[in-house]
């Protein structure tokens, strides 16, 4: 009884520490937390580079309905792969859905947020379990590595020439008001 009221705080470390490692949500707490004091801001740097071919790159929605990337030109593309299980991903939610709501309703703005893993039924319960409004989609081609190399979450941007603009691998606030700003200044450039 002794050796555990000296090693109290030891032992309480420990377990949380093995509650963030192996719970998911918690470990996505713990992230989101971080990202709320300031870390985990996404570079934006505009860094415009050529972007494989778009045409053929194709997502499938809950629906059914098929969105071929190459059909988005002139739209700036708002491209986030992540799955239920991923700890960074869940983090990166809150962000994602209220960068989506202000854009939702913008026709030169799409999000497409793919399940990496191809469980529409999963991630759409997963989406309405949280009330996040984001559309979900599966990949229904394959996609180029310089695209997605299969780091969960990436999120990738494209601009309206569909020249990839931007791209993020692992967590990032995304109502960042930088991000905002950015995806403004892609939508009115010509």
């Amino acid at each position: 009884m002794k050796w555990l009221k000296k090693n109290s705080i030891n032992i309480g470390i420990v377990t949380l520490l093995l509650v963030i490692i192996l719970v998911p949500d918690a470990k996505a707490t713990l992230i989101k937390g971080l990202m709320t004091i300031g870390f985990f801001k996404p570079d934006v740097e505009e860094a415009i580079s050529a972007a494989p071919n778009l045409d053929g790159l194709k997502f499938k929605d809950v629906k059914g309905n098929t969105v071929d990337l190459g059909d988005l030109k002139g739209k700036v593309i708002f491209l986030n792969f992540w799955a239920t299980w991923c700890p960074p991903c869940r983090a990166e939610m809150p962000s994602l859905n209220k960068l989506y709501l202000q854009f939702k309703d913008d026709d030169k703005v799409v999000f497409i947020f793919a399940d990496a893993d191809g469980e529409l039924s999963k991630s759409s319960k997963f989406m309405a379990n949280h009330n996040y409004q984001m559309p979900v989609y599966k990949v229904e081609s394959d996609i180029p590595e310089q695209i997605f190399a299969g780091a969960l979450p990436t999120t990738i941007i494209f601009d309206q020439q569909g020249r990839l603009s931007f791209k993020h691998e692992g967590v990032a606030n995304y109502a960042d008001q930088k991000i905002v700003d950015f995806l403004l200044k892609l939508k009115t450039a010509r």
